[in-house]
């Protein structure tokens, strides 16, 4: 009998050709890589605390929060990226842990992290009651006190990115923004293979229902990329000094507005265990 499958066979072919490794280094993901770590720095309330990375990829982020000291553990269902992982730990003075898992069922004892990131997870999971599994897993792991962050994907995103580059008039493309648009469920056309495997697109208001109906204290949204990336030269612009401080003070102004959120395609939830 062979092993138990983590993740759908689509969402594992798809991390088997893409590379999540190289995302954050060009492109949008230098910006996002940068902006995410931001956002984690104001909820760590410990110099040394207890991380639970959900769905860390192949370690980048938990690289750079064990070398500020933090004793990490990253969980993902990829074994691609556990291999990177576990290499990326390796060569550091003060490794992280890495283990195969998935956000459901999390190998890991109760009232355990000071700090647990959802990263992936809630992209990947389409059904409600699965998102709501791992939330609940994220609650049981947390602390007394202790802050979880959840990652999400926009409904709007694919929709902004097809206005900006002329894609929404390719008609299944169209047809993935529509279903976005009203029911969340993200299925990628074929005629799009680079676009991001079978996902669900939350609404703002819809994420921070999920979380709340748990045994969370809703704490606040944030934009991850905000409005910043919809100027037309936003690479040129984000090259020089100046301009570049411009965006993020625009990012900054603009992350906890409600009626902003949308153009950000991706937002980051922070809730506090009771």
């Amino acid at each position: 009998m062979g092993k138990k499958r983590l993740i759908s066979r689509e969402i594992e072919f798809f991390y088997s050709r893409a590379s999540e490794e190289t995302r954050l280094d060009k492109g949008m993901g230098v910006f996002e890589f940068e902006r995410i770590k931001y956002l984690i720095d104001k909820y760590l309330q410990l110099d040394s605390a207890k991380v639970v990375d959900v769905g860390g990829g192949t370690g980048k982020y938990a690289a750079w929060l064990s070398n500020k000291g933090h004793d990490v553990c990253l969980i993902d269902p990829v074994p691609k990226h556990i291999k990177k992982a576990k290499e990326r730990a390796s060569s550091l003075k003060n490794p992280f842990q890495v283990q195969l898992g998935e956000a459901r069922c999390l190998n890991l004892p109760n009232n355990y992290a000071d700090l647990v990131i959802i990263h992936g997870p809630l992209y990947h999971l389409q059904n409600k009651e699965d998102r709501i599994k791992a939330i609940k897993e994220a609650c049981r792991i947390a602390k007394k006190g202790g802050i979880i962050l959840g990652f999400a994907i926009n409904y709007s995103a694919s929709t902004l990115v097809g206005l900006f580059h002329g894609l929404l008039h390719k008609e299944s493309y169209f047809k993935m923004c529509v279903e976005e648009l009203t029911s969340g469920v993200h299925t990628p056309p074929e005629e799009f293979p680079w676009l991001l495997a079978e996902a669900y697109y939350h609404r703002p208001e819809e994420l921070r229902e999920e979380f709340e109906t748990q045994e969370l204290e809703y704490l606040n949204t944030h934009a991850v990329e905000g409005m910043a990336w919809l100027d037309k030269d936003y690479f040129v612009r984000m090259s020089n000094e100046e301009d570049k401080k411009t965006l993020m003070d625009l990012v900054e102004i603009t992350e906890n507005d409600v009626n902003l959120l949308s153009f950000s395609p991706h937002m980051m939830i922070a809730a506090k265990k009771f």
